[in-house]
């Protein structure tokens, strides 16, 4: 059974989650489908116009020390991107319009490293296509992620999310089952395994 990995690039736990990924998902022979989407229309349809670990303060204390600690136990480098979130929504493109495959999923881990790791900005048109070329996508890419079509097609993936009721990233769906959280990767392998 696939599983359907649903990320947000401002995402912190996403960018744990993304990495490790391919391992996990070989090791369970699992296969995976990489769905960008925008978290900002799902926190806004809750009233808030901000990551929720800006909003409650004690939460983001928490999830600031627990992202060291996990990304040390998983040797990934990380650094507090500033500001946070940051504006994901070129990268979101960029990822929408790009051909499935091993250059996509590179493409979304240079993403993750210069943002959490280097602490780039990811919204510097400069970044992404650093990230993208580095993943050997074709540089014409960045146009093609600024079309009418590719620009619609984000939104659509963004609505689909919330039709299958995600409100937060990282999400997996397994079928009609729903996993939130990096720390519920293994359960939605589990899953899909299970329900193959």
């Amino acid at each position: 059974m696939q599983i359907e990995f649903w990320l947000e690039f401002a995402s912190t736990y996403s960018y744990l989650s993304a990495l490790r990924l391919p391992t996990q998902t070989a090791k369970a022979g699992v296969s995976v489908r990489w769905r960008p989407f925008l978290l900002g229309p799902i926190f806004a349809a809750q009233g808030w116009n901000t990551s929720p670990f800006n909003i409650y303060a004690a939460k983001g204390t928490y999830m600031w020390r627990d992202m060291e600690r996990r990304a040390d136990k998983l040797g990934l480098g990380f650094q507090r991107p500033e500001p946070f979130p940051q504006n994901s929504l070129l990268a979101a493109r960029v990822a929408q319009a790009a051909p499935e495959g091993q250059e996509m999923i590179a493409f979304c881990h240079n993403v993750y490293l210069a943002q959490f790791s280097e602490k780039l900005d990811i919204s510097d048109p400069n970044v992404i296509a650093a990230c993208a070329a580095s993943a050997g996508l074709d540089a014409k890419l960045l146009d093609q992620a600024q079309t009418k079509d590719n620009k619609l097609a984000l939104r659509a993936s963004t609505e689909e999310a919330i039709r299958q009721g995600i409100f937060g990233a990282p999400s997996f769906v397994v079928g009609d089952a729903l996993f939130w959280g990096d720390d519920r990767l293994e359960d939605a392998l589990d899953w899909a395994v299970q329900h193959g």
